[in-house]
């Protein structure tokens, strides 16, 4: 390994990357260099940690979870219940309730990780990542903050960069008109700073359902932009969580009837949502959810605002002006801010460079579910199953088991070609 180390180390020095000022070096790990410390790649770690085979994290924050710690709003709670959201071999505490808060999850990540001993090497961006051929080895090259490089090789990959790796801002005509705050809402915290004003939600999943009540809750006027079809189901029906119900139905029944079943029970508790402006889409929501991966609004009180006539429901923008919105039916209003709740898009096509596993147009697996988790030469993915969290742990167990039996097939080697050099006792 000595000699490959120092063959990298000349290739170096006709690297652009590393031709700089700036001090770098190269790092040789035993096992797996997991990229990304959120939920899956702690997953990964804490599953290969269980099978005594040590790996690196590399993350570009400085905290794990960065998504959830830095980057989400303070209401925030998890849309499922906990028992789906639990990660490998610890689940949450019993004291939590049945939807723990943004805080209780961090705290439930941060004990997490404390438990399996993982502890990542923070601010470290990867900028490329390659399988070197000629050594068989994956060439995972860092900067940090000071603009210090560093090269780890390794003989697995695990990319746990996530869906939700980077904020996806749409490009929409008078921007550098508008003249009042445009935020993404991995900037928005609370509906506090926006108490009194007119706000335009633009986005009307999960997140922008949740931030129009948080701003409703707050005295603000918000307004919502619906550009396409959307599933609205109640968060729970019959005493449970729709979506442990869903998966209960599912153990008996085809796929269509359980979405007829959640249909026809969410226009019971919840109306016909196209009276809103919330039309539904032609397929059922869990079907939708399995072909695309898009998911279904679980209702936390939103319906009932927009009903009130305290939210508005909007179409499409056409473009802005100075304060100014024109949707696409020719209406025309004035706002003092923007709240983009359009969602995160995956960055593995930015430093990865491999032609099979992943799509270079959304950075997911070519392979869907559940058989996108493993590439060629030593490449892994865990994280983008559009799964959540259950997903994520599926992949992580499956992943630290191929890595296991790598192990134990190179000891096994070792073993016959010792045997196979030890004199032979005469017959």
């Amino acid at each position: 390994m000595d000699y490959c180390i120092r063959e990298i180390e000349g290739k170096q020095a006709h690297d652009p990357l590393f031709n700089k000022a700036s001090s770098s070096s190269t790092v040789w790990v035993e096992g797996p260099v997991i990229v990304g410390a959120g939920p899956s790649g702690l997953a990964a770690a804490a599953c290969l940690r269980e099978k005594n085979i040590e790996s690196v994290i590399l993350e570009r924050s400085n905290c794990i979870a960065s998504l959830w710690q830095l980057k989400t709003y303070d209401r925030l709670r998890l849309h499922l219940p906990k028992q789906f959201c639990e990660l490998p071999f610890m689940p949450f505490p019993s004291h939590f309730p049945t939807y723990p808060s943004k805080q209780q999850f961090v705290e439930y990540l941060e004990t997490y990780a404390q438990t399996f001993k993982i502890k990542p090497t923070f601010n470290e961006t990867v900028k490329h990542a390659e399988f070197d051929a000629k050594l068989a080895l994956w060439r995972v090259k860092t900067v940090d903050k000071s603009e210090n490089t560093t090269e780890y090789l390794c003989r697995w990959l695990i990319v746990a960069t996530g869906e939700n790796a980077e904020a996806v801002v749409p490009d929409i005509e008078g921007v550098e008109e508008f003249g009042a705050p445009i935020r993404h809402t991995s900037l928005y915290k609370s509906g506090e700073e926006f108490r009194e004003k007119r706000v335009l939600v633009v986005g009307c999943g999960n997140s922008g359902m949740e931030v129009c009540l948080d701003l409703c809750n707050h005295n603000a006027t918000p307004s919502l932009v619906v550009r396409d079809t959307v599933h609205v189901l109640p968060r729970e029906m019959l005493g449970k969580s729709t979506f442990g119900l869903s998966m209960w139905l599912l153990k008996w029944l085809p796929m269509r009837l359980v979405d007829r079943f959640l249909l026809m029970v969410s226009w019971l508790m919840l109306g016909d949502t196209s009276e809103l402006g919330l039309d539904r889409p032609c397929l059922g929501p869990l079907e939708l959810k399995n072909m695309s991966g898009k998911t279904p609004v679980l209702d936390v009180g939103t319906l009932a605002k927009i009903k009130g006539g305290d939210i508005k429901v909007r179409p499409g923008i056409k473009r802005l002006k100075r304060h100014t919105v024109e949707f696409v039916d020719g209406r025309t209003e004035n706002y003092d801010a923007i709240i983009l709740a359009t969602g995160y898009k995956s960055n593995v096509p930015y430093w990865l460079k491999e032609e099979d596993m992943f799509s270079k147009e959304d950075g997911y697996p070519v392979t869907p579910f559940p058989n996108g988790w493993k590439g060629k030469n030593g490449l892994y993915a865990v994280g983008f199953t559009k799964k959540g969290l259950l997903g994520a742990s599926m992949d992580a167990k499956r992943i630290a088991q191929d890595i296991e039996r790598c192990f134990e097939a190179e000891a096994n080697h070792r073993t016959a070609f010792a045997r196979s050099h030890l004199p032979q006792p005469n017959s």
